[in-house]
């Protein structure tokens, strides 16, 4: 069974990029990724690069966006 989440990406210019319902392998690649200048992964089959980012935070369960965000 494959483990389905949210992954929160602080990126280095202090904006936050939201990577809802990913396996938690995309996580995985995106943290070992942290720091780097050229960030990647691979999401649904496609090819999907970032800003830099500093810090990678995975949510098991999704984020309830009407509760004060």
């Amino acid at each position: 069974m494959e483990m389905k989440g949210t992954a929160l990406l602080i990126n280095k210019d202090n904006t936050v990029t939201v990577l809802e319902n990913v396996e938690h392998e995309v996580y995985e690649e995106l943290s070992d990724q942290e720091d780097s200048k050229n960030v990647h992964c691979t999401i649904g089959e496609k090819e999907v690069t970032f800003n830099p980012i500093s810090t990678v935070v995975w949510c098991e369960d999704t984020i309830d966006w009407d509760y004060g965000y």
